[in-house]
């Protein structure tokens, strides 16, 4: 028996650590696939906290001979993320030309050095921003793909069946995903092909004026993160070893971030909900 059933088994007979363990194992991870997906995190915050809710509410029809737990999982989270309502950045950012017509809107100015060492997390913070505007002009099932099966690495067959596909239409969805974002990427983007124009550093001031940076409320170098290549465990020298690797290893330099609603909290609602009191009868601690 694994540590997912034996957490479901305990939480369903009344333990409330049991259910807070099995939380914390997969709303990090669940949030930051939200994250990438929606690029807002309240909206990637709202998102986890539905999806946990939801596999909670259904965690006694969960059967292990039929799937895996996370299998089981992450087919409630990617149905939800695909069906969830189209947020403003969608609507506005309607694919690679207007997006990438929209960075070149605004001015670059050259960063003198004492300004790259003031601006230098700003700078990052305009890198991952930019990088992750780009994956959100795929369409949502490219998006999810891209994102979990090259950002992510999330093994092919576990991904298939979450998304209850075969493995093979799987790879042919992730090679299309790839090749639009990559494509655009190295005709637009200076991060992958250095006879663009457009660099991070030059764009930073302008993201700054626009708001689209906030040096007092960083959207990705803030609160507690490490790095998306920590977590899939990557080394750089094998990343550059492939062309596609050149281009998912800027995602995986990305920030993995702590969810700002943590275990405890959701547990806290979660007792206060009369639907979830009667479902669980968590008297065990």
């Amino acid at each position: 028996m694994d540590d997912d059933t034996r957490l479901i088994a305990r939480s369903l007979e009344g333990d409330r650590k049991a259910l807070e363990a099995l939380l914390e194992r997969h709303r990090t991870f669940i949030y930051n696939v939200a994250l990438k997906f929606f690029n807002n995190i309240e909206e990637a915050q709202d998102a986890t906290q539905e999806v946990l809710l939801k596999t909670l509410s259904r965690l006694s029809t969960y059967d292990e001979s039929k799937a895996a737990f996370r299998t089981w999982l992450y087919r409630i989270t990617f149905h939800h993320f695909l069906n969830a309502k189209q947020n403003a950045y969608e609507k506005n950012i309607t694919g690679f030309p207007v997006f990438y017509d929209l960075i070149e809107s605004v001015p670059s100015q050259d960063l003198d050095e004492h300004e790259e060492k003031a601006l230098a997390l700003d700078v990052q913070e305009s890198l991952v921003s930019c990088t992750a505007g780009m994956i959100m002009c795929l369409d949502r099932e490219q998006r999810l793909v891209y994102i979990v099966g090259d950002v992510f690495e999330i093994g092919h067959v576990l991904a298939a069946e979450a998304l209850e596909i075969t493995p093979d239409n799987f790879r042919q969805r992730l090679s299309r995903a790839r090749r639009d974002l990559h494509e655009w990427m190295h005709r637009r983007c200076g991060l992958v092909n250095l006879d663009n124009p457009c660099r991070c550093p030059k764009k930073t001031k302008g993201f700054i004026a626009k708001g689209w940076v906030n040096p007092d409320n960083r959207k990705w170098h803030s609160g507690k993160y490490s790095k998306i290549h920590g977590v899939v465990q990557s080394r750089m020298e094998e990343v550059l070893l492939a062309r596609d690797r050149l281009y998912n290893q800027i995602y995986k330099e990305h920030p993995y971030k702590e969810p700002a609603v943590g275990a405890d909290a959701l547990m806290a609602g979660i007792l206060d909900d009369p639907t979830f009191r009667g479902l669980f009868d968590l008297t065990k601690s």
